[in-house]
């Protein structure tokens, strides 16, 4: 204040010359003399304060105070009133924000950004006047005065801000030599903040009026709201999710509802995408912002969360009291929100105005990264056969190798839903689905089941059975390339399409009354892809084995009757010593290596048990699970845990191999190392250190398999061992190139996305980053998102939760019951073409074939391949990678050391009758070995059937 103080007498006393005597009435000499005199002893304050005595002699304010204290304190002696160098207090304004902050008189980003820019400005301007001011009245020393000329302060100012803009009117000029040099340099300078500062201030202006203006809502458009973590990153990860669903046809705006103004790089996205995304500055939590975006004729309000934040639960009740006050505000509004912990979860349908039935929706990122990293434990392969059904890939890649370019035409197919035709009714799903593949080469994989009465359960079925029929208006999910193509199940016509065997030629048709013939088995035979087989010669009823009752009403289930139940097993009993490895013989099991303590967030580990305790597994089926952490961290999580059967403890780390070999991880089914919440980090790459880490370390082990005990050579006498199968989930995707160094398989696409990466193609690595894209799959057809839940929760889709007990769900009770009808449901699962009941379908040369053959006589739905990496060129060492084909094309031609995804039903036994001996997966993938015979390696598959429920 002080300092301002002094900077306006200086401007006071500039209207008289430079030079000039001074009265006693002059009152303005003594107050600018009580200001100096404190600047002294402030001077002295911070001479004394300061750590280094010489840097302070050289700080901007204490060149100020030499230069402006002295010459007052002089000319009250002299009693001369001489200018000089006064005018360098205005640099003092440079405190000015600062000083400001600290009175909290402005709080703001953008306040503090323009104050700042500001005084820059003013400080530099009269700066620079008050030196033309002073040489031009003095002139030049050299000349002794000559050249001066009487020009004002005003006057100074005028022509510093003429120069500043680089218009130069002329009418005011420096004559002197030193003001023509210095305006000289001030031209170059004054470039820079013109061209840079000022318009910037007038941006900060302009923009605070810009974003705060409401949304005009046009008649006949459509628009939604998006607020929440609005950031450069999730805009335009949402806005390439989004629009990539209607391309060519932007029909609905996007308004985001944003609580910070953008910045400049979030503002250029907003232009780039000018014409359907509008910025709105304001909170959700306000019922006048909410106003402002006319949530009440909005299509819907999409609520984003940050994964990366550091505090998981903060970030999700902030988003649920968003969804609060859109809810009170306006009850009807279709609410679709990304939620990070599945706790947090149960919150929202306790909201009275929640409704499932219009399409409010819930994607909990905990329970679908840990649902798939579960499914991929139970089928090796399975979680990048249900990843790439969502993945978008837009860049154009040459494949180099075969095995290349059946993965990336696989990455083509979706999940799409259609109508099916009327003409379907009364059908049987195995006649639907093969019909489909035959005629119009459409995969169908699920329906949504109506029953005829109301009172039954009403949802998704996968691969439903033949008592099943078809009702009118059914809707079918696809998996397929495009929209276009599953349209042909609407369009079909019994009458018209009968003799038509071109899938393009099934059109819509001009037939009015449409006559059902519907197509018998038999009938079905005789289409192309049918095997020449006599039903008379072959016994299908080794294959169809219900379970006894006995074994049934053995397995007690959660009072929903989904999942395996026990009473409560305290902590201490499930706790593994290491000393004690003898007692715990684990074989086949499921190793879960986590990270955390008692200060991390909760992961949510009842999402990863859950799938792997469904009830459509009898009791001896399921697999013994053993977590590898800290027993601080698994007591915070015991809680969830504690009713689920076969769930054991070690206290350790994935990063220590002693800990490893306690648990026989040579013999375990699956290792997966689970991603540990997020922790602040200077850089994103070191987000997956432990788990990289991990992978390293379980990678440098080598395992002779248990058929090569006694003999650990190959037939050119060089060593051979296999590595142990893992799963390893990655927060950051680009991190997959430690991973692709690990796995030893060369071949994936350099440069490119974790979803084109070698490892990924083989089911080594999963990442969850394109659950962001299921924000968009939910609001355009939410049913979608719906069967991707029932895939990887272990059957429970969001229309069952409304049914479901939830306190029974969570297996939080003491009750249980013996059986339940839930049980019945499809497990999907992998089959070996040579060692199990596919074996007896003939012919099944094609992946066709063998579609219709396992369709027809068996109920079983098969829906991608599994197949091995044998090529010489790309596999030099015989690494016995696997990697997954998703929806085969109909005419590929099948290898027999294949592998099948198929749809199984519940009471399917796939095994042979005459037997066999069985053998876990990861005993023929991953073989290193200097010099082997591939076909010898090919006839050592053993019979091989994982499932998992849906």
């Amino acid at each position: 204040v002080l300092s301002i103080g002094s900077l306006i007498i200086y401007f006071i006393n500039s209207t008289d010359p430079v030079g000039s005597c001074s009265s006693y009435e002059d009152k303005t000499i003594p107050v600018d003399l009580i200001f100096n005199a404190f600047f002294s002893f402030y001077f002295g304050l911070r001479f004394l304060a300061a750590d280094d005595k010489i840097k302070f002699w050289l700080e901007m304010n204490s060149i100020v105070d030499i230069f402006t204290i002295p010459p007052t304190f002089i000319s009250y002696y002299l009693k001369s009133n001489w200018l000089g160098l006064r005018f360098l207090r205005a640099l003092r304004l440079l405190e000015l924000p600062r000083i400001l902050q600290i009175l909290q008189a402005i709080k703001t980003s953008n306040s503090v950004k323009f104050s700042k820019l500001l005084s820059i400005a003013l400080s530099t301007w009269f700066t620079a006047a008050g030196f033309i001011h002073l040489v031009e009245n003095f002139g030049d020393p050299w000349l002794k005065g000559r050249n001066s000329q009487n020009i004002t302060y005003f006057e100074s100012i005028y022509l510093v801000m003429a120069t500043t803009s680089t218009v130069g009117f002329g009418d005011v000029v420096a004559k002197t030599s030193l003001g023509r040099t210095f305006i000289m340099f001030f031209t170059l300078g004054s470039l820079i903040l013109f061209a840079n500062y000022i318009p910037e201030m007038v941006e900060l202006f302009a923009n605070k009026r810009k974003y705060i203006s409401s949304y005009e809502v046009v008649k006949g458009k459509k628009f939604i709201v998006v607020c929440g973590n609005i950031t450069v990153d999730s805009v335009t990860a949402f806005l390439r999710n989004f629009l990539r669903h209607r391309s060519g046809e932007i029909n609905t705006e996007i308004v985001f509802l944003g609580e910070v103004t953008p910045s400049l790089e979030l503002e250029t996205i907003f232009k780039c995408y000018l014409a359907y995304t509008t910025f709105i500055s304001g909170s959700a939590l306000k019922w006048e912002d909410l106003r402002r975006v006319a949530v009440e004729s909005a299509e819907a309000c999409l609520i984003i969360a940050n994964p990366l934040c550091s505090d998981l639960h903060a970030e999700d009740t902030s988003n649920i009291m968003r969804v609060l006050s859109i809810k009170n505000y306006y009850p009807k509004t279709r609410v679709i929100i990304q939620i990070l912990q599945s706790h947090n979860k149960d919150f929202l349908p306790k909201i009275p105005s929640w409704n499932w039935s219009t399409g409010d929706n819930i994607i909990c990122f905990a329970e679908l990264k840990l649902g798939f990293m579960a499914q991929g434990c139970l089928v090796p392969g399975l979680c990048t056969f249900l990843t790439s059904l969502f993945v978008e890939q837009n860049k154009k890649i040459s494949p180099k190798q075969t095995w290349q370019k059946y993965f990336l035409n696989s990455l083509k197919n979706k999940i799409l839903t259609q109508r099916l035709s009327d003409d379907f009714a009364g059908m049987s799903f195995p006649e639907v689905s093969r019909l489909c593949f035959v005629k119009m080469n459409l995969m169908l994989i699920a329906i949504e089941y109506k029953p005829l009465f109301q009172s039954g359960y009403c949802g998704l079925i996968l691969n439903p059975p033949a008592q099943i029929k078809l009702r009118k208006n059914t809707l079918g999910f696809f998996i397929a390339e495009s929209p276009k193509e599953v349209k042909r199940a609407l369009f079909y016509c019994a009458t018209c399409h009968s003799d038509v065997y071109n899938p393009e030629l099934i059109e819509k048709c001009d037939c009015k009354s449409k006559s059902r013939h519907h197509l018998s088995v038999s009938q079905l035979s005789s289409l192309h892809w049918s095997p020449k087989w006599s039903q008379t010669n072959f016994s299908f009823s080794i294959f169809r084995t219900l379970l006894g009752n006995t074994e049934q009403e053995s397995d007690k289930l959660d009072g929903s009757g989904m999942f395996h139940w026990c009473k409560a097993v305290p902590l201490e009993m499930v706790t593994l010593k290491r000393s004690e490895k003898s007692k715990h013989d684990f074989r086949n099991h499921i190793i879960a290596c986590i990270f955390g303590d008692a200060h991390t967030a909760l992961m949510g580990l009842r999402n990863f048990v859950m799938p792997l305790r469904a009830s459509n597994y009898t009791r001896q089926e399921l697999k013994d699970i053993v977590f590898l952490g800290s027993l601080d961290y698994m007591q915070k999580e015991w809680r969830f845990l504690r009713n689920f059967p076969h769930i054991y403890i070690l206290p350790g780390s994935a990063l220590y191999p002693a800990d490893l070999q306690a648990l026989n991880i040579e013999k375990c089914s699956m290792c997966a190392i689970l991603a540990p919440s997020s922790k602040p980090s200077s850089s994103q790459t070191l987000v997956d250190t432990e788990t990289i880490m991990a992978t390293l370390n379980i990678g440098s082990l080598r395992i002779v398999p248990s058929t090569e005990k006694h003999s650990t050579k190959d037939s050119c006498g060089k060593s051979k061992c296999r590595r142990i199968p893992t799963l390893t989930e990655l927060k950051n995707p680009s991190n997959i190139h430690f991973i692709e160094q690990i796995g030893g398989l060369e071949g994936n696409f350099t440069g490119t996305s974790l979803h084109l990466s070698a490892s990924f193609s083989t089911g080594a690595v999963f990442s969850g980053n394109f659950l962001d894209s299921l924000l968009a799959t939910a609001f355009y057809n939410y049913r979608v998102l719906e069967l991707l839940q029932m895939l990887v929760t272990g059957g429970v889709s969001s229309q069952m939760e409304q049914q479901l007990d939830k306190e029974k769900f969570t297996g939080l009770t003491d009750s249980y019951s013996m059986y339940s009808s839930g049980r019945m449901r499809c497990k999907l699962g992998l089959l070996s073409l040579e060692q199990t009941i596919l074996s007896d379908i003939q012919p099944r040369t094609t992946f066709g074939q063998l579609f219709c053959g396992s369709l027809d006589c068996l109920g079983i739905l098969c829906v991608g391949l599994y197949r091995m990496i044998d090529e010489e060129a790309s596999n030099p060492e015989h690494k016995r990678g696997v990697f997954v084909i998703t929806r085969p094309a109909n005419d590929l031609k099948l290898l027999p050391s294949d592998l099948v995804f198929c749809a199984i039903p519940f009471s399917t036994v796939c095994e042979k009758k005459d037997g066999g001996s069985s053998q876990p997966i990861h005993e023929v993938q991953n073989i290193v070995s200097r010099e082997s015979s591939m076909n010898a390696n090919l006839t050592k598959l053993d019979p091989l059937i994982f499932s998992t429920n849906f």
